[in-house]
Parts: C-alpha cells; sequence; structure tokens
C-alpha cells in the first residue's frame, strides 16, 4: 500500500504547487502524532503522508525540469559523449554530458567518415545551438515525456566542421557520472569482442541486446519480427538475465562457512552488471529485489517477494519520480506484480504429485503459468502504447526462454572461450530464423491496430483484479 500511496502522490504532484504538497505533508504529519490511540485510522493517516512525499517528489523534479533554459543561438561547449553511438540515415546519435554542469542532452552530428569514429567516452568541443526538449507527441508518446524520463535536458544538432574531438578527460562530470561511464566504456569493450567473433548483424544485435543490454544495432525489420511474435521481452534486461548472473555468481563459491561472504560478493556482482547495462528501470528492480532476497537469506528468514518489489518501486521512484512514466518501468513491474499473484495460482490447476513424477510437464507447466501470467499483466499495456496483441506467446516463450537461457550462458563462455562464439552463432541464427517464421507465416501472430484509451485500460486492470479476488476467495488452499 505504501508505493502505491507513493504512485498516487506522483501522479498528483504533476499538478500541484510544491507549497500545497508541503501543507498536505505537514497535516498529515500532525494527523499521525494525534491519532496514535486510533491505529487504523492513523495507517490512513501515514498513507496520506507517503503520498503527499511523492506528491513533493514529483515537483520538485517538475520544477527543476520547467527551470532548464538555455542560451539563445550557437554557443560554445565540451561534452562527453555516455552512450553507444548509433548510426541515423543522416546523422549519428549520442546521448551526451555537458562538461561543467553535468547536464544530459541528446546529441545529432552529421554523419560522415569521422562522425562515424566516435565512440563511448570521447570528449568533444562543440559549437552548436542547444534546444529545449521538444513538444511532439504521437498517440500515446509524448516525446518530452520520454526525453524528461530518460534524464535528458535538451537536444543539439551539430553540422560536420563544428565540432573537434579532444584528449579523454572526464573533467567536469560528477563521480556518480564517471563511475557510470568506466562501466560503460568496460561494456564497449565487450561489445567489440562481440563484433570481432564474426557475428552477422543480426546475430550481433540480438546477442547485444540480450547480454548487455545495447539495442543500437537493432534494426527496425528485426524489432517488428521480435514485436510480432510477442518476444520483445526477452531482448529486455530483466530478472531472468539477472537471476543467470546471480545463479553463476553463487556457484563460484561453495561451502556452508563462506556464505556470507558468497552472499556478498553475488550481489556486488548484480549491481556491478547493473552499471555495465546502463541501469535500466527493470534491471534496477531485479537487483534491488535479488538484493533483499539475500539479506533475508542472510537473516534466515522467508522471501517477502511482494514487500521486496515494493521496496523497488519505492526506492526508484523517490530517486527518479519520472520512471513512473517509463513504459519500461511499468512493463516491468506490472509483469512481476502479476507473476507473483497470479502464477502460485494457475500452478496448482495440476496437482503438485504428478508434477514432481513427470519432470518435463513440470517445467513446461511452470514456464506456461509464468507466461500466462506476465502476459495478463503486460497485454494491456502493450494494447495501449503498442496498439498490438502478440496471440502466440504461450508458443513463443516455449522456444524463447530456453534459447535466451542458453544465449546467456553462451555468451560468457564466448567471453572466457572465443571458440564457443560459433555456437552462439547458431543458436541465435536458429532463434531469429524460428521467431520470423512465427511472425511471417502463423496466421493471426499479432492482432493490430489496439488502441485503448487510458480510462479502458485502468478498467481493464480493474477487471483482472477484481476476477483474482474473486477466485482468492474461493481458493480453499489459501
Amino acid at each position: 500500500m505504501p508505493a502505491i500511496a507513493f504512485m498516487a502522490g506522483i501522479a498528483a504532484g504533476q499538478h500541484a504547487e510544491s507549497s500545497v504538497c508541503w501543507l498536505l505533508f505537514s497535516v498529515s504529519l500532525v494527523a499521525i502524532l494525534l491519532l496514535y490511540r486510533w491505529p487504523q485510522t492513523q495507517s490512513l493517516a501515514i498513507l496520506f503522508c507517503v503520498a503527499a512525499l511523492g506528491a513533493i517528489r514529483s515537483a520538485m523534479v517538475r520544477s527543476a525540469h520547467d527551470g532548464v533554459s538555455w542560451p539563445q543561438g550557437i554557443v560554445g561547449f565540451e561534452a562527453v559523449i555516455v552512450s553507444e553511438v548509433a548510426e541515423k540515415p543522416k546523422t549519428v546519435a549520442a546521448d551526451m554530458v555537458i562538461a561543467g554542469n553535468g547536464k544530459k542532452i541528446k546529441g545529432y552530428i552529421t554523419k560522415d567518415a569521422k562522425s562515424r569514429q566516435l565512440t563511448v567516452g570521447d570528449r568533444l568541443t562543440l559549437c552548436a545551438q542547444i534546444d529545449r526538449n521538444r513538444e511532439w507527441q504521437h498517440g500515446t508518446f509524448d516525446y518530452r515525456r520520454y526525453q524528461e524520463v530518460h534524464g535528458f535536458s535538451g537536444q543539439t544538432f551539430v553540422r560536420s566542421g563544428n565540432w573537434q574531438l579532444q584528449d579523454r578527460s572526464w573533467q567536469g562530470l560528477t563521480a556518480w557520472q564517471r563511475l557510470r561511464l568506466l562501466f560503460l566504456c568496460y561494456r564497449h569493450h565487450l561489445l567489440e569482442r562481440y563484433r570481432q567473433m564474426g557475428f552477422s548483424d543480426d546475430a550481433y544485435a540480438v546477442v547485444a541486446a540480450m547480454t548487455l543490454g545495447d539495442k543500437t544495432a537493432m534494426t527496425s525489420e528485426l524489432r517488428e519480427v521480435y514485436a510480432v511474435s510477442g518476444a520483445s521481452h526477452v531482448l529486455a534486461l530483466s530478472g531472468l538475465h539477472l537471476g543467470i548472473v546471480y545463479m553463476v555468481l553463487t556457484l563460484l563459491v561453495v561451502g556452508r562457512r563462506w556464505r556470507f561472504v558468497m552472499q556478498l560478493l553475488a550481489v556486488a556482482g548484480i549491481w556491478a552488471f547493473a552499471l555495465l547495462v546502463g541501469l535500466p528501470a527493470s534491471v534496477l528492480r531485479a537487483a534491488i529485489m535479488i538484493s533483499a532476497f539475500a539479506l533475508l537469506s542472510l537473516l534466515g528468514r522467508g522471501r517477502a517477494s511482494l514487500n521486496a518489489l515494493a521496496l523497488a518501486a519505492l526506492l526508484i521512484l523517490t530517486v527518479s519520480p519520472d520512471s513512473l512514466y517509463d513504459v519500461g518501468f511499468q512493463l516491468s513491474f506490472a509483469a512481476m506484480l502479476a507473476i507473483l499473484l497470479v502464477q502460485p495460482r494457475l500452478q496448482r490447476l495440476l496437482s503438485e504429485e504428478w508434477l514432481m513424477e513427470h519432470r518435463v510437464a513440470r517445467w513446461a507447466w511452470g514456464l506456461t503459468t509464468v507466461s500466462v501470467a506476465a502476459q495478463m499483466g503486460t497485454a494491456p499495456l502493450v494494447a495501449y502504447y503498442f496498439g498490438r496483441l502478440s496471440t502466440w506467446f504461450l508458443l513463443t516463450n516455449l522456444v524463447v526462454i530456453p534459447a535466451t537461457t542458453a544465449i546467456l550462458y553462451l555468451a560468457i563462455g564466448a567471453l572466457l572461450l572465443p571458440l564457443v562464439g560459433t555456437v552462439l552463432l547458431h543458436v541465435v541464427g536458429w532463434l531469429n530464423g524460428v521467431l520470423t517464421l512465427m511472425a511471417t507465416r502463423l496466421p493471426l501472430a499479432s492482432i493490430e491496430g489496439l488502441h485503448p484509451s487510458a480510462l479502458q485500460t485502468a478498467m481493464v486492470y480493474v477487471i483482472i483484479m477484481c476476477s483474482y479476488l474473486i477466485v482468492l476467495r474461493y481458493d480453499k488452499s489459501v
């Protein structure tokens, strides 16, 4: 409930003055102190206080966005590239941090032989105009909101001859920006090792996205194949990927007396991987949950999954309230919430004794129930944002989940032993071929043209939640 109250406060804070939010927080705090004799009423006051804190945090961030201003006309400035450089038809695009003020902007440089050589960590002197984030909308997509959610304060277009590459230096960046940039440079090194293995463009794009979170090489055709077949989720790093990394790390230390050290090293490795892939919302959620699980296991307590998910949401939204409007954040938490709530009930539809006797059936049934639960959580959002619904998601997941697991293990092996890269290449090529067939040959692989309104989407979730509560009410096994 506190997480829900905090989210409600963030949404309300978009339309409220900061002074009003502080007044409501003060009133609710006084109410908490006065209502100590009435615990239930005091609990409501606590939730109202949490909502007021969410509104305050949202109002602060909104004020910071509105307060950003850039000089008129062309100016000279220095910036450091903090992302992989993506080639567009006429430009190369990269995320940049301006040295000195630490503001993040989206940079577009005219494409030529010189600009195509740019890479993450390069420092440039530029002469160009910096504009505020554009007010542009297409359907449910709000470009300005998208830019703000991802930390951009503006954008710039730089013509050939109006920029110069400097000696590599990260002066003028904060310690946190330097740390993230250090990990991103190491990621670039790993990506270069993938390229040296001789992967085709599509194979490299899939491996880079699945293992290191870099989607700059994904073509629109390949994205469409994964989207239509219902396999887009495996391209976004999530709990599946971090779970495999965690398992690999825990295997490195054995023995009960090293258990405490093992858990600490595994958690440190999880967060190092999160930094390596750029800290997307789904990875942050998974990293926080795995860290909570590791801590609870050291304390000898049960794993409170819903509490860990709520904790992850609170921490992410406290640092970045705008993440509430990020599609990746919404899909990640909706999928995980549905899996935690719905999947155990679906799992019990078949006898546990029978499943224990038939391990292949147990694996297939477990994968099926997780897929159905995740689809229930994300399908309304996918229809709202992307206007489509993949109908063969069960068949797709039976193919892509094992293949993704194999690709992740093989990718780790390929970085250690390049000969493994040949096997990895064949697995990725097979996966791309199967998904292409599913997207183009299966009838009604995707239902297109779905454009529910925000109210309709919310009502679908209300129906799903009411149905779940009815089942829960009559589930005698709970």
